[in-house]
C-alpha cells in the first residue's frame, strides 16, 4: 500500500475544485459535440496539471510518479473518462518516452512545452491490419541524408486530433521484425502530416480520436528518439507505465460508478422502501467495494514497483487485464441497479458503461496481456 501523503491529498482536493470549475459545466456539451476544446490544454498546463513527475529542469514538480496517476484516476472517478484518458496518452505514455530515451536536445525543447500544454503529445503504434502486433506494422521511416523520410498510416490514435507531437513507431528497416521497428519523434505540422477526421466512437466521446497519414514527411534525423532498430524494446520498456495508467483509470472509473449508484440507490423507492433495503442491492454493491477493494491493492502494489524501478512486463500485463475487467463487470453490475434508467444517456452510470469497453482494448488486448503472462511461466512455445 502507498503511505498516506497529506501534500498528495492537497493536490487531489486541488484538482477535485479544477475539474469542478473548468470540466463540470462543459463536459456534457463536449461528449455531445465529440471533441474537447484545444484550450482544455493550455488550462491544464497553466494550473500545473500536465507531466508533474517530470524533473524540474523539464519545467515538472518533480515529485512521485503516483501524484500524476492521481489525476488520471480522480478525472475517471468524477466521470470524464475521456479525460482521464487524454491526461494519461499525453503525461503517462508520451512525456516518459522522452524523459527516459530521448537525447537531453530533445527534452529540452519538447518538455517543458508538454508540461505547459503549449505541445499535447500522443503516441503512434497501431495500424490498420496490425492491431496489437507491432511487429507487423508497414509504416516506414527511411534515412535519406539529414532527414528520415516517412511513409504510412496510423489509426485510433487517442489525442490524434490535437496533437503536436507523436511518439511514432515506424519500420527504420522494412525487411526486420522487431530489429527493424524505431521511435521517431514527429511535428505534426510538418509538411505532408495529415490528420484524419475525428473517429466516432461507442464511449469516451469527447476524447479525439484519429487517423494519421504521412505523405514523404521529412523527419530531421536528430529526432530519432533513442537508437535506430531499438524501437521495439523501447516499447516494451515503457509499456508497463502505460499499462499501469489504464489500471488507473480503471480504479477511479470503479469507484466512480460505486460513487453514483450507491447515491441513487438511497433516493430511489420501490415497493414502498429504498432499493438499497433489497438484498441483492446489497450484495451487488457489496460485491463491487470488494473488487474495488482488490483493484486498488493491485494497483498501489504495481505503483510501488514502479517507482522502484521493479516493476516487470507480466505483471503490469496482469494488472492491466484484471483492473480493466473488474471496470467492465462492476459498471454492468451497477448499471442493472438502475433499471431502465441506467440505459438512458442521460444518466452518468451509463457513460461509465460505455466508456469502460475501450479498456480492455488499448494499450494490448486483454488476450495478448493473458499471452504475455502465460509466457512468464511457461515460456514461448
Amino acid at each position: 500500500m502507498l503511505p498516506y501523503d497529506a501534500e498528495l491529498e492537497l493536490f487531489r482536493d486541488n484538482f477535485k475544485r479544477y475539474m469542478k470549475e473548468h470540466i463540470a459545466p462543459h463536459y456534457d456539451q463536449w461528449e455531445r459535440e465529440g471533441i474537447m476544446p484545444r484550450s482544455i490544454w493550455n488550462s491544464l498546463g497553466e494550473n500545473g496539471f500536465l507531466c508533474i513527475d517530470l524533473p524540474e529542469e523539464y519545467g515538472g514538480y518533480g515529485v512521485p510518479t503516483h501524484y500524476s496517476l492521481m489525476l488520471v484516476e480522480e478525472s475517471a472517478r468524477a466521470g470524464y473518462g475521456a479525460l482521464s484518458t487524454a491526461i494519461s496518452c499525453h503525461s503517462e505514455i508520451a512525456a516518459p518516452y522522452i524523459l527516459n530515451i530521448g537525447s537531453e536536445a530533445q527534452k529540452q525543447y519538447w518538455l517543458p512545452k508538454m508540461v505547459t500544454g503549449e505541445v499535447v503529445g500522443a503516441i503512434g503504434m497501431t495500424e490498420p491490419g496490425a492491431g496489437s502486433d507491432v511487429q507487423a506494422m508497414r509504416t516506414t521511416a527511411i534515412l535519406n541524408g539529414e532527414h528520415y523520410v516517412l511513409n504510412g498510416s496510423k489509426t485510433f490514435i487517442s489525442n490524434g486530433q490535437h496533437a503536436d507531437l507523436v511518439v511514432l513507431a515506424v519500420k527504420t528497416d522494412p525487411q526486420a521484425r522487431a530489429k527493424g521497428v524505431s521511435l521517431l519523434l514527429a511535428d505534426t505540422h510538418l509538411e505532408g502530416f495529415k490528420k484524419g477526421t475525428n473517429l466516432e466512437k461507442i464511449g469516451l466521446h469527447s476524447q479525439d480520436t484519429s487517423e494519421l497519414f504521412f505523405d514523404n514527411v521529412q523527419i530531421p534525423k536528430d529526432q530519432l528518439l533513442g537508437q535506430a532498430g531499438q524501437g521495439f524494446n523501447y516499447l516494451m520498456q515503457e509499456l508497463p507505465r502505460e499499462r499501469t495508467s489504464i489500471a488507473a483509470t480503471a480504479l477511479g472509473a470503479i469507484r466512480g460508478a460505486i460513487d453514483i449508484t450507491t447515491a441513487y440507490i438511497k433516493e430511489r423507492q420501490a415497493f414502498g422502501q429504498p432499493i438499497a433495503n433489497f438484498q441483492n442491492t446489497r450484495f451487488v454493491m457489496a460485491q463491487a467495494k470488494i473488487d474495488e477493494l482488490a483493484t486498488a491493492a493491485f494497483y498501489e502494489r504495481n505503483v510501488s514497483l514502479y517507482q522502484h524501478g521493479q516493476l516487470d512486463v507480466e505483471t503490469a500485463a496482469a494488472l492491466k487485464s484484471f483492473s480493466t475487467d473488474m471496470q467492465m463487470k462492476v459498471a454492468d453490475n451497477l448499471l442493472q441497479l438502475f433499471g431502465g434508467y441506467g440505459y438512458m444517456a442521460e444518466y452518468p452510470i451509463s457513460r461509465f458503461f460505455v466508456d469502460a469497453r475501450i479498456q480492455r482494448i488499448y494499450g494490448g488486448t486483454n488476450e495478448i496481456m493473458k499471452e504475455i503472462v502465460a509466457r512468464g511461466i511457461l515460456g514461448k512455445v
